[in-house]
C-alpha cells in the first residue's frame, strides 16, 4: 500500500490484509463488519481512507453498484474487465482483447489518444 512514502499504520495493514483475503467485490461497511467481528478496532473512517488511498494508486479496482455504493476488490496487476453476479457478487477477472481493439480503433476514428476505460459485465452465475 503507497502511503506517500510512510509504513502504513497497523489499521491500514489489516484492511489491506482483509480486502486481499475477500475474493469478490465489497463494501467498505461489510469490510469494516468483518474487521469488527475479527476482533480488530479499526474505525470506519479508516476503512474508507485507506479503501479510497488504494483505489487512487491503481491498487485495487472500484465499481459501483446499481444504487451507486462504491465496492472495492484487491485485484491483479495488469489491465482487465470483471463478470460480475448480481444476485452474490462472485466476481471473475476477465481479459477482453476484442474490446481493446474495438477501444482502440474507435478512438483512432474519432482523433482520441491515451484513451482508457473500464468494462464491468453483470449477470447471474450458474449458482443462481
Amino acid at each position: 500500500m503507497s502511503t506517500q512514502s510512510r509504513r502504513p499504520t497497523r489499521q491500514q495493514l489489516a484492511v489491506t490484509t482483509e480486502l486481499q483475503a475477500t475474493a469478490d467485490f465489497t463494501s467498505a461497511q461489510e469490510l469494516h463488519a468483518r474487521l469488527r467481528a475479527g476482533g480488530s478496532a479499526v474505525g470506519l473512517a479508516t476503512v474508507y481512507r485507506t479503501l479510497t488511498s488504494l483505489a487512487a494508486d491503481g491498487e485495487v479496482d472500484v465499481l459501483r453498484t446499481g444504487d451507486g455504493e462504491a465496492v472495492y476488490r484487491a485485484c491483479s496487476s495488469g489491465h482487465h474487465h470483471h463478470l460480475v453476479c448480481r444476485d452474490c457478487g462472485r466476481t471473475v477477472e476477465i481479459a477482453g482483447p476484442a474490446v481493446e481493439k474495438w477501444t482502440e480503433r474507435v478512438a483512432r476514428e474519432h482523433g482520441f489518444t491515451d484513451v482508457a476505460h473500464t468494462l464491468e459485465i453483470f449477470g447471474s452465475c450458474d449458482a443462481h
